[in-house]
This record gives structure tokens, sequence and C-alpha cells, in this order.
């Protein structure tokens, strides 16, 4: 597979991971075929010099009709809102577990040479860390239940057409291009955006969750060679550092110092199926991409401020209905206090 003037289709391209994606493998010279339902990006975000269309991936003809000629397909687009999935299951599963299936049964009808999938360190679940790649999947909620469901879809899908697959796993990523103003997920920019407002950083239980966050350039530095690196085929591969393994305290603790908004954080309880202890190994990254992080995660959180604060802070929108609203369901997220 060469490197040169591939037809690339990426899904998510109003979106973080994917707008960058794209904008790196256009730079490179590569044609690309973007797509995004625009339910979790911002119309700025999508990079000039590509082919965009708004669509959904649901919409299978759509998919099959845009991928004609397509040599290389990734799947970036997610509903990625772990903590929601478990009160709105429906619209979770369906943007990431049906959208998936759509983009995968049109890559191989048009027998494309690679489908490069983007799932989620939720699919390992509350397992011993850091997660490693030969893990048995043990998901925690619908959302990671989707992503491993999808990932079930596509391996059964390419071994019968003999298609080449890679499973990527981000975690947590930040940077540039983030949704700041949704409620429901990204916990560093929810906070900054707070805080650029004067409010204080709100926390779900005592705040000693732990977390690794991935800086954007990061990841794509791992998804570019998933396109065409030959003993890439089959694998699962973790994308993002391991070096710095913090709690949602100490995250706080770094946006106040960034931002000098010193407030005390808000302190709520519990939310429901949330992992305690979440960090995948980059060990397999390093053997196989020679990957290296090359932005610590205090720059990375200056990174995504800068972006903010030249965008502007935002009221957050909350764009995704509840479906259960119950005595489990956050009152952030019930009563609107984000």
């Amino acid at each position: 597979m060469s490197n040169s003037k591939l037809k690339i289709f990426i899904t998510g391209t109003a979106g973080f991971l994917g707008s960058h994606l794209a904008e790196h493998l256009a730079k490179m010279g590569h044609k690309i075929i973007g797509v995004d339902n625009m339910i979790g990006g911002y119309e700025d975000n999508i990079p000039p010099n590509i082919e965009f269309h708004k669509t959904d991936c649901c919409d299978l003809d759509r998919m099959r009709e845009l991928m004609k000629d397509v040599d290389i397909v990734y799947h970036c687009a997610a509903t990625a809102h772990e903590g929601l999935s478990v009160f709105s299951p429906y619209a979770i599963t369906k943007n990431n577990y049906l959208a998936s299936v759509s983009v995968f049964s049109a890559a191989i009808t048009h027998k494309v040479k690679r489908i490069i999938y983007c799932s989620s360190m939720a699919r390992y679940g509350s397992q011993k860390t850091p997660f490693i790649e030969n893990m048995a999947p043990l998901p925690e909620d619908p959302y990671g239940v989707s992503k491993v469901a999808a990932e079930n879809v596509l391996i059964n899908l390419c071994e019968l057409n003999n298609i080449e697959w890679v499973i990527a796993v981000p975690h947590n990523i930040i940077g540039p291009r983030q949704k700041y103003d949704d409620p429901f997920r990204n916990v560093v920019s929810i906070m900054l955006n707070r805080m650029l407002q004067g409010k204080a950083p709100i926390i779900y239980g005592d705040g000693k969750q732990k977390r690794c966050f991935s800086f954007i350039d990061d990841c794509i530095s791992c998804l570019v060679p998933m396109m065409n690196q030959k003993n890439l085929n089959k694998q699962i591969i973790n994308i993002g550092p391991d070096e710095e393994f913090v709690t949602i305290n100490r995250i706080a603790e770094i946006c106040s110092n960034l931002t000098g908004v010193n407030l005390e954080p808000i302190y709520k309880k519990d939310r429901p199926r949330e992992v305690k202890y979440a960090t995948c190994s980059a060990d397999k990254a390093r053997k196989l991409l020679n990957y290296k992080t090359k932005t610590n995660l205090v720059d990375g959180i200056k990174e995504t401020l800068n972006y903010i604060k030249k965008r502007g802070a935002k009221p957050f929108d909350y764009h995704i209905d509840l479906e259960i609203d119950n005595e489990l369901t956050p009152s952030t997220w019930k009563n609107r206090e984000i």
C-alpha cells in the first residue's frame, strides 16, 4: 500500500480527533472525504482542504455513496459520553454501535484495504491497571459495551471479507478543538470553561479517581502509521501517554493554577458505574509505533486553555436528552448545574 495519493474516508471530521487527523493526512497529500453529523463538533473544526459532507454515519446508503473508490477508512466519530450512557443509553449506543456497523458495512461493500477503528479505554472497565491490550474486555457501562460490540462486528466482518483492520484505543484526549461547552464529558475542558466564567470546578465523588490524559498530537502520531504500516494489521493498540497517572483533584489544581481562578471545588456524589482507576499501558505503541510522549500534562492543559480563551468561554449546551431521570441521575445534569 503506497503512501502517495490515498483516498481516505474519515468520520467525525468536525469533531476533536477526526478534525486533527483529517488535517494532518490532507497535508500529507492524501484525498480526504470527511463526514460529521455535528452533534459533538464545531463547524470551524472542519479542515478547509478536505471534501466534507454533513451527514450521519447511521445513514448506510449515504455511507456507501461517499465511500466509492476509498482506500482507507478511519472511524473516529463517536458520542463519547461514558458517564451519560447510563442515563441516555439509546442515544449513546445508537451513535456508537449502529453508526459503526453502518460505516463498516459500507467500507466492506467497497472492499477498502483497511479499516482503523477508534475504540475507547472504556473497553477495559475496572480491571487492574495499567490496562494492556490482551486483557479481555470488561466494560462497566453502555458506552463501553457499545464500543466493544462494534469492535467485535468489525473483526467478524473483516475476517470474513479479507479486509485489514486495526483498533486504536485512545484515552482522555485533551487539546484544541475539543467541545468545551458539553456538560456531559471532557473533564478538563469543563473545568477550564467554568473557571473562565469565574465558577468553581465540579468534581464527582472524592476526586481521587485517577486517569492519564493524552494530548491530541500524541494520539495523531499513533493513528497516522495505522493507515498502512504492514505489521499493524489485526492489532489492538492503546494510544497515548501512561507516564502521568493523576487524580481528578490534581487536574482541578492544575486548571486553577493556569487560570488563576482558585475557588474550592464543588463536590457531588459519585456517578454510577464510574471506574475509579483507569490508565492504559503504552508499551505496545512504543514497540510497534516507536511512540514517545511529546506533550506533558501541564502543557497539554495549557494548550487546551489557550484554545478556549481564544474562542471564548461559553454556556454549557445540554444537547442530549436524559432518557432515564431518577434518583441515580446526577443533579448536575438533571438540574443543569454545570
